[in-house]
């Protein structure tokens, strides 16, 4: 059956790609939005149209309803699936898509204005019996008003974006003295973010279990719910894994938290997809949290355990057909399991930019990858960190963790830093195994990802596939370097030497073909390398893949497979959760080594820098501010989230070199301090 003839699908990356396959298997066109930064991008060639709606920044582009509607009307399409994030849950939109005659598949623009609000969805909550937290949400939003009513509330409190999720515009506040800046950060987050500052107060429940139900509603009043999904695994505030079912509920307690998701979407005449969320303290009590008029990021884990596809019923209920499932018939089968692949430092969780110089998924039985980039795509400063979503699904829990781990091992990707050895070290984590999980367990847990010590093999093994990728031209699918003159001179006789440094330490590592074999020998130092202490020294048999940026190499029985990108004057090899920088000694430059000769740095000042490419939002010192360890100095924007740049110990602030609304690259000088010492 044909629901509509035409889909614009108004949000970019992987959400794009996965509504587009929908369509595709329904046989409707449909058409990609693409900004300036996304001209290229692989959303806009997944669909079969594409349409440019504006500049690279996203209040340009994608939240801007007049460029969406008007590219839905160039298409002449009659429908516009909104995906999640952007203007999802901005209930102006399905109004604007009213007055053009175009469907909008989701809920109407009352039920996502009165469920969308954090603190109508409450009141709603609160008639409908379903269990809320202690809180404020009232009109009065004077700093005054809001520390009195978070005084009465009880530390901790919650300062909460009426507007919007996803952590943003989201503050935990544990004392007095520490509301009021909080409070304007939340603001000023929620303010970008949804374009509404709107906060409410809700009391702080410690060490909770976050957990949400999947509920689909027709026109004809017909509601359910798809299960649920634990969610608890969270940095600041935002989910990185999610899995269903949750190990922590029973039949009963989940048909308890299922009726109550039910009667909060029926509260608000709800219609279509939609996730009702709660808070599970630690004796079983529930607490309606809010309620995302939207399919949520996480879907894909319920769509494996249930065999539905969400995505198409929300097509089918925007186009007017009733559900074609009752609660009775459904049921889970099996478990699964989503981790949420972030460019981001492991620890520090600061966003990462750049080019992926090698992208390679996971595959096998159970494994589902959606993803909206490939080799070569861009991580933009203007957009959510998020590379990819990694499912596992498998018939118990155990299972999928067990896939998930070796699915994590097997991604790699080069360009920028990702979260995927955190991933891998809570997956290896005993309480996680356990099922003993809250929203505090990062913090608890103390969870550092592991370390790899660059032994003599693996470092073998790198420098290898260095010398192999040189050999076979030194080029990657994305960043090209032809063999300088000596280079091919070198060839012809057989023989190819490189030198690389790691360390401080540099290694000769000289590739003799071995053309009866069809293999090389490689020597380390004038010694043999070895992938392995079971191996002796002889032949590598060695191959580069240009397409898949992988070196595959063999030794006796060994075998490794390393993926190898050139970022700059380094290359960079990966091999499971195992990475190596390796770099190129460079020539001196004389000119610049004689202009450095007389002048000695400067050690009693230190430079303050960007620790990622982003918006200065708010510089909060002057020249000559004297600040104390961990002060804020500046605050910047970044993937739609506020960071802000502390000094690492007293000082003076000697210089500034930004401004507020200055956008500034990853590395950039913002300020110069001077140490103050007793």
């Amino acid at each position: 059956m044909t629901y509509f003839q035409k889909i614009v699908i108004a949000n970019r990356g992987e959400i794009a790609i996965r509504v587009m396959r929908a369509c595709k298997e329904l046989r409707i066109r449909s058409v990609a939005l693409y900004s300036e930064a996304d001209r290229f991008a692989e959303h806009t060639f997944a669909a079969d149209e594409a349409i440019y709606i504006g500049p690279s920044a996203a209040k340009e582009s994608y939240l801007s309803i007049e460029a969406v509607i008007r590219a839905a009307q160039t298409a002449h399409a009659d429908a516009i699936h909104p995906g999640y994030g952007f203007l999802s849950e901005n209930p102006l939109l399905p109004e604007a898509c009213a007055a053009a005659g175009i469907t909008f598949i989701g809920p109407s623009a009352d039920t996502m204005r009165m469920m969308g609000s954090k603190t109508a969805a409450r009141e709603a909550a609160t008639r409908n019996a379903v269990p809320v937290a202690p809180g404020y949400q009232e009109k009065d939003q004077s700093a005054a008003t809001l520390k009195r009513e978070a005084k009465r509330i009880g530390y901790p409190v919650l300062i909460k974006a009426a507007a919007g999720g996803g952590g943003k515009g989201m503050r935990e506040v544990f004392t007095p003295d520490a509301f009021e800046d909080a409070l304007n950060a939340a603001k000023r987050e929620a303010a970008a973010a949804f374009g509404d500052d709107t906060i409410f107060l809700e009391k702080l429940i410690q060490r909770p279990r976050h957990i949400e139900f999947q509920i689909m509603a027709d026109s004809f009043g017909n509601c359910i719910y798809i299960g649920e999904r634990e969610c608890s695994i969270q940095r600041r505030h935002q989910k990185i894994i999610e899995e269903t079912p949750s190990p922590a509920l029973t039949p009963e307690l989940r048909a308890q938290m299922g009726a109550a998701a039910v009667r909060a979407a029926q509260s608000a005449g709800y219609v279509n997809a939609g996730t009702v969320e709660f808070l599970l303290d630690q004796d079983n009590r529930f607490y309606f949290l809010e309620m995302n008029t939207r399919l949520q990021v996480e879907h894909p884990i319920t769509e494996q355990v249930y065999g539905l596809d969400l995505v198409r019923l929300q097509i089918a209920v925007a186009a007017g057909e009733p559900l074609s499932i009752q609660q009775q018939n459904i049921s889970p089968r099996g478990h699964a399991i989503e981790a949420r692949i972030y460019a981001e430092d492991p620890q520090s969780y600061l966003p990462s930019t750049g080019k992926l110089l090698a992208y390679l998924e996971p595959q096998g039985p159970g494994i589902r990858v959606d993803s909206g980039v490939k080799t070569g795509s861009e991580i933009s400063m203007y957009y959510d960190p998020m590379v990819a979503k990694l499912i596992a699904t498998a018939p118990d829990r155990a299972a999928a963790i067990q896939k998930m781990t070796a699915a994590l091992e097997q991604y790699a990707i080069i360009g920028v830093t990702t979260n995927a050895p955190l991933l891998h070290a809570i997956m290896t984590n005993d309480r996680f195994r356990q099922g003993d999980t809250s929203t505090a367990f990062l913090t608890e847990t103390h969870i550092i990802p592991e370390q790899y010590s660059a032994n003599e093999y693996w470092l073998h093994t790198a420098l290898a596939a260095c010398a192999i990728f040189e050999y076979s031209g030194g080029t990657s699918a994305t960043a090209a370097r032809p063999r300088s003159p000596w280079q091919a001179a070198a060839l012809k006789s057989g023989a190819f030497t490189a030198k690389y440094c790691l360390n401080e330490t540099t290694y000769s590592v000289k590739i003799t073909p071995d053309t009866a074999r069809h293999a090389f020998y490689i020597t380390v130092n004038n010694r043999g390398a070895l992938l392995d202490e079971s191996v002796e020294p002889q032949s590598i048999e060695g191959r580069y893949d240009v397409n898949s940026n992988r070196c595959y190499l063999r030794q006796g029985s060994v075998q490794r497979i390393i993926t190898i990108a050139r970022i700059e004057n380094t290359l960079v090899a990966v091999c499971g959760l195992q990475k190596l920088e390796i770099g190129k000694p460079q020539p001196l430059n004389i000119d610049s080594a004689a202009k450095s000769a007389g002048s000695a740095p400067d050690e009693q000042s230190a430079t303050v820098k960007a620790p990622m490419a982003g918006a200065v939002i708010q510089v909060k010192t002057q020249v000559g501010d004297i600040v104390e360890a961990r002060q804020p100095l500046i605050i910047m924007s970044a993937m739609k989230m506020e960071h802000s740049i502390l000094a690492p110990y007293p000082a003076r602030v000697a210089r500034i070199y930004c401004k507020t609304g200055d956008v500034v690259a990853g590395g950039a000088k913002l300020a110069d301090i001077e140490p103050i010492t007793n």
